[in-house]
């Protein structure tokens, strides 16, 4: 089987395009179609349907995808094996949140990067949230991706903590309660709140926490750019609760007040159960991070 073929399904996989996945792999697009249609010709298969609508996975597409993957990574392990230096190569897919530009994320990308350029790492952040990835990487369309849920909201995949952090009150500067050493759920309850669309992971862990002690907020605002929250408080539209390792440390005309009561969040990376050697090498520097 032609390996640059199954470089070809892949992209169009990912990137459901034939326009962006011959961007992606370097090749004009004529050469793309022919290469899928060469694979499904080999296979006989339909791998991709295509019409005015764009392009779709089938069943059979589905099935066959994992399989591609894996032959991709153990080329690529050959030529690492091969290579006299032992450089990984290959192409790692990374799951991210809207706002990562204050956590370790960036510093971490940029080593890896620098360690391992023969690898071809590429960042996909998700609208959605924290199931959003953890689907994309249980299909095999991500290879690591980071995580804001409990480990038991990920079956079937290896999840990796990276570190637990408690929820903090974020109040505007003249806020009553903005002076106080600490803030009691109880006190909050009947504020507008700012947060992230349920689905995110530190959204579903405060509210299922924030239920056993019989509070049901009024969520007034809810952005997916978390980095977005401190400024939207310190506009007035209300206040928030958020893992301190998700408050800007440059946050303006906010004051970060901690909790009375202990509530935990947990930042993880998830895998496959048997993740590549490129996914491995990132996550032992993520784990060195945190």
């Amino acid at each position: 089987m032609d390996t640059r073929q199954v470089e070809y399904a892949i992209a169009v996989a990912d990137e459901l395009s034939f326009t962006r996945a011959a961007q992606r792999v370097f090749a004009v697009q004529s050469t793309v179609s022919a290469g899928i249609r060469a694979l499904e010709g080999d296979l006989g298969v339909t791998l991709f349907e295509r019409d005015q609508r764009g392009v779709r996975i089938t069943a059979a597409g589905e099935a066959v995808l994992p399989a591609l993957r894996a032959l991709a990574e153990a080329e690529a392990r050959v030529r690492t094996v091969a290579d006299p230096r032992g450089e990984l190569r290959g192409e790692l897919r990374v799951g991210v949140f809207s706002s990562v530009s204050y956590l370790a994320i960036p510093g971490v990308i940029g080593a890896f990067h620098r360690a391992h350029p023969l690898v071809d790492i590429r960042l996909s952040p998700s609208p959605a949230g924290s199931l959003d990835l953890a689907e994309a990487v249980r299909r095999g369309r991500l290879d690591l991706s980071l995580f804001g849920l409990p480990a038991t909201a990920a079956p079937g995949l290896a999840v990796h903590r990276l570190t637990t952090t408690p929820f903090v009150a974020v109040l505007p500067a003249g806020h009553r309660l903005a002076a106080h050493r600490r803030v009691r759920l109880a006190d909050l309850a009947a504020e507008r709140f700012v947060d992230a669309p349920m689905g995110f992971g530190n959204r579903d862990v405060l509210d299922a926490a924030l239920g056993t002690h019989g509070i049901v907020r009024d969520v007034t605002a809810a952005v997916t750019e978390t980095a977005a929250i401190p400024a939207l408080v310190a506009a007035g539209l209300g206040v928030a609760l958020l893992p301190e390792l998700l408050v800007p440390p440059a946050a303006e005309g906010v004051a970060v007040v901690p909790l009375a009561e202990r509530i935990e969040w947990e930042f993880s990376a998830i895998t496959r159960n048997a993740p590549g050697d490129a996914a491995l090498a990132l996550l032992e520097m993520l784990r060195a991070a945190y």
